[in-house]
């Protein structure tokens, strides 16, 4: 997988993963199909020095969150703050957008947009970081 080269234009935005496919060749050769969600995984595993769970990766794309260089940047930057104030599960807000982290794995669990934040609560974190 490591021959595979995909080019994003900036920033990335997420869509349906059912409509949206990119074309690769296994190992064999032949020519096989990648979700979109797949996709989004690998570039945020290539911009980012925290790691996506496949949960996250879903609500990105089920909520058409922009994740743009300056987003996962701020987003990076959030996480090193909540690591020294040695904080464990923090919510990080990155502009309208809230990412719920562990640091300890360096894993986004989930992410939730400004539309989807009302009514809900978040439970089991340990601090806020507002970037």
């Amino acid at each position: 997988m490591d021959d595979i080269k995909l080019s994003f234009y900036t920033p990335v935005v997420t869509g349906n993963p059912q409509t949206t496919q990119t074309r690769r060749t296994d190992a064999s050769g032949t020519e096989t199909q990648k979700s979109f969600a797949d996709v989004l995984s690998d570039t945020l595993r290539q911009s980012s020095d925290v790691n996506f769970s496949k949960h996250a990766v879903k609500r990105a794309v089920e909520h058409n969150i922009e994740l743009t260089d300056e987003s996962l940047s701020r987003l990076n930057e959030g996480v090193r703050i909540a690591g020294e104030k040695n904080l464990e599960e923090p919510l990080i807000l990155v502009g309208s957008t809230a990412f719920l982290v562990n640091i300890p794995n360096n894993t986004v669990i989930t992410a939730v947009d400004s539309g989807n934040m009302k009514g809900n609560v978040f439970t089991n974190i340990d601090g806020t970081v507002i970037i």
